[in-house]
C-alpha cells in the first residue's frame, strides 16, 4: 500500500512545485517595469511568461501521464527537481536585482541573470517540447558527442557536475584547479551544479570539432582576449564604441538567440560597428578567415591577435559507404547515389546535422539564404553541417544494360528521404514490385522523388563580395529574432542573415 502511494506522493509534490514556480514567475513579471529590460534580447518581460507557459504544459503532460513511464536516474523527474530548484533561486536573484519603480536603471548583473534564464527556457523547451519529455531520445548535433553521451550516460538527460567531469576526463583530460572551474562555468550555463544533455550539446557545437574539443575551448574561451560570455547585442555595441577609430577590433560571444552559434562584433573600415553570425563553420575557422580579410585583427582592441592556426587540421572528410546492392538499385533507375536530389546537377558533399540528410553545398547555401534554417527534406532544425565524401564506383556495363531493359526495371525510390541520420550506410532498400500475371512483365510506376515539405525556391544569390550592406538598426533583427529582416554583410567572412 505504501509502495503504491509513493508515486502519487511524488506526483503531488512535483505538481505543487510546478505551480509554485509559475506563480513566482508571474510575480516577477509584474515587477519588470523598467523599459530598458525590453531593449535587447533576452528580454525579461518576454521571457518570463514563456517559461511559465512551458511549465504549465509540463504540468499538464505529467498529470496526463499519471506518473507512468520509466523514470530512471537522470530522467524527467530528476531533471525537474534540479530545474525547479535552480529556477526558484534564479528568480529570487533577479527579483533582488530589479530596480524599484522610479529608481535607477537596471545593472549589468541583472542582464547576466536574464541570459541564464534564457538558457533555462531553451533547455526546458528542448527536453520538454510542448510539455512532453524527450530527454531520453534527445539527439546531440555532433555525432561523436552523441555517441559519447549515450555510451556513458545511457538514457539520462542530466547528471551532477562531478560525475560529468569524471566521464569527460576519460576522453578529454581536464586539469584540476582553475581550469576545471573555468570549464564548469562554460559548460554549466544555467549554474545548477548539474550538466544536462542540452548544455553539453551547446558546448560541443560552440567548441567543435570533437577531437580537439578542450583544446579549442582553452584557446578560444580561456586564453583569447576577444571572448565575452553573457554579453547582449547592445553590450557588444557599447564595448566596441571605444575602438571605433581602430578598424579590425573585434569581440565574440555565444549568440543569445541562435544558441550553439557564435556572434562576432567588429569595427569596419569606415568605423561602423557590425555584428555577424558565421553559419556552419567552427569559430576558429571564421576568425582565421576574418583575419586574412582584415576584419578580425585586434581582439578587444588589443594589438596581439592569438594564433589559431594550430587548431586548423586538414583531415579527410568522412566517407559515406554505399553497398553494391544499393548502388545497383540506383543504376537500375539510371541514377546515382551521389547525385544531389535537389539540383540533380552536383554531387552530394555535405551532411546536415543532426538529421543526416545529404545534398550539395551549393543547394544548402542557397536554401539557407532563402531564410530557411530547417532541412529541406525533413524540416528539422539545421544546427550544423559536415563535409562528406561519397565512395563512388564506376558503373559496370551489365548495370547499364539492366537500366535499359524494362523487364529488369523497378519503381525503387531514390531513398534520400528515408536516409535519416547518415553515418556510413546507404538508404534502406525499398519494397519490390510484383509482376503482372496478365502481361508477364513488371509494371513500372512513376519514379518517386523526395518530397520537400514546403516550397523550395532558389533565388539568384550574388556572391557576398558583390552584395551591398543591408544593416538593420534592430537588435532583434541582428540576433535572428523570428520575423527579423535579412542582414548581409559585404565581404565579411562567414557572414549570414539574421544576427
Amino acid at each position: 500500500m505504501a509502495a503504491a502511494a509513493a508515486p502519487w506522493g511524488r506526483q503531488w509534490g512535483e505538481a505543487r512545485a510546478l505551480g509554485r514556480a509559475v506563480r513566482l514567475l508571474q510575480r516577477l513579471e509584474e515587477q519588470c517595469g523598467d523599459p530598458r529590460l525590453a531593449s535587447s534580447p533576452p528580454s525579461l518581460p518576454d521571457l518570463l511568461p514563456r517559461i511559465a507557459q512551458l511549465l504549465r504544459q509540463v504540468a499538464h503532460a505529467r498529470r496526463a501521464a499519471d506518473g507512468g513511464g520509466d523514470e530512471g536516474p537522470g530522467g524527467a523527474r530528476d531533471f525537474l527537481i534540479v530545474y525547479l530548484h535552480n529556477l526558484e533561486a534564479k528568480s529570487r536573484q533577479v527579483a533582488a536585482l530589479l530596480p524599484p519603480r522610479g529608481g535607477r536603471s537596471a545593472n549589468d548583473q541583472l542582464f547576466r541573470e536574464g541570459s541564464r534564464l534564457s538558457y533555462m527556457h531553451a533547455e526546458l523547451g528542448a527536453l520538454f517540447p510542448k510539455g512532453k519529455y524527450c530527454g531520453h531520445t534527445y539527439q546531440l548535433t555532433k555525432a561523436p558527442a552523441h555517441t559519447f553521451w549515450r555510451e556513458h550516460c545511457g538514457a539520462r538527460c542530466v547528471l551532477p557536475w562531478a560525475d560529468f567531469e569524471w566521464l569527460l576526463c576519460t576522453c578529454h583530460p581536464v586539469e584540476s584547479g582553475c581550469t576545471a572551474l573555468a570549464l564548469r562555468s562554460t559548460v554549466n550555463l544555467t549554474c545548477s551544479g548539474h550538466v544536462s544533455i542540452f548544455e553539453f550539446d551547446l558546448f560541443t557545437r560552440l567548441f567543435q570539432p570533437w577531437p580537439t574539443l578542450l583544446k579549442n575551448w582553452q584557446l578560444l574561451a580561456v586564453n583569447h582576449p576577444g571572448y565575452m560570455a553573457f554579453l547582449t547585442y547592445d553590450e557588444v555595441q557599447a564595448r566596441l564604441q571605444t575602438y571605433r577609430d581602430k578598424p579590425g577590433s573585434y569581440i565574440f560571444r555565444p549568440s543569445c538567440t541562435r544558441l550553439g552559434q557564435w556572434a562576432i562584433g567588429y569595427v569596419s573600415s569606415d568605423g561602423s560597428i557590425l555584428q555577424t553570425i558565421p553559419l556552419n563553420k567552427p569559430l576558429f575557422q571564421a576568425l582565421l578567415d576574418g583575419q586574412k580579410e582584415g576584419f578580425f585583427l585586434y581582439p578587444d582592441g588589443k594589438n596581439h591577435n592569438p594564433d589559431l592556426t594550430e587548431l586548423y587540421q586538414t583531415e579527410p572528410h568522412p566517407y559515406i559507404h554505399v553497398s553494391e546492392e544499393q548502388l545497383r538499385l540506383y543504376w537500375a533507375m539510371d541514377s546515382t547515389f551521389e547525385l544531389c536530389k535537389i539540383c540533380a546537377e552536383s554531387n552530394k558533399d555535405v551532411k546536415i546535422e543532426p538529421c543526416g540528410h545529404l545534398l550539395c553545398s551549393r543547394c544548402l547555401a542557397t536554401w539557407q539564404h532563402s531564410d530557411s534554417q530547417t532541412c529541406p527534406f525533413c524540416r528539422r532544425e539545421i544546427k550544423g553541417k559536415e563535409a562528406v565524401s561519397i565512395l563512388s564506383q564506376v558503373r559496370p556495363a551489365e548495370a547499364r544494360a539492366t537500366a535499359e531493359d524494362p523487364r529488369e526495371s523497378s519503381d525503387q525510390e531514390d531513398g534520400e528521404e528515408e536516409l535519416g541520420q547518415v553515418v556510413s550506410s546507404a538508404p534502406p532498400r525499398p519494397p519490390q514490385l510484383s509482376a503482372s500475371p496478365a502481361k508477364g512483365r513488371l509494371k513500372v510506376a512513376p519514379l518517386a522523388l523526395p518530397r520537400l515539405q514546403g516550397p523550395l525556391s532558389f533565388p539568384r544569390v550574388k556572391t557576398v563580395a558583390l552584395a551591398p550592406w543591408q544593416i538593420t538598426s534592430s537588435p532583434q533583427a541582428r540576433e535572428g529574432a523570428p520575423g527579423a529582416p535579412n542582414v548581409l554583410l559585404k565581404g565579411a567572412p562567414g557572414a549570414r542573415r539574421g544576427l
